[in-house]
């Protein structure tokens, strides 16, 4: 775990970009986390959203960065949308 922390500290990311990075594994978490609360697998997701299993798997393990307009295709059908909230004062 150590040459992991390395690495990430010799990259020399800047706030900005780290904060980006933590907001969208923030939201990848939390669509995996509504599947699984809804009892679906990845392919039934798929199904509903009308996209193949292997997009809705490269989005959850954070392969490729999520579009806007796929975001929608995947939560709509689950019940949730996007919202642009504030951020809260931590930061």
């Amino acid at each position: 775990m150590a040459a992991w922390k390395e690495l990430k500290n010799s990259l020399s990311i800047d706030k900005e970009t780290q904060n980006a990075i933590d907001l969208e594994k923030d939201l990848i978490r939390t669509m995996v986390a509504i599947r699984e609360e809804k009892g679906l697998t990845q392919s039934q997701l798929a199904e509903m959203c009308h996209v193949k299993q292997p997009v809705i798997a490269r989005m959850e393990s954070s392969i490729h960065s999520p579009q806007i307009d796929s975001l929608l295709k995947i939560l709509t059908p689950l019940g949730y949308t996007l919202q642009i909230v504030p951020m809260s004062k931590k930061q």
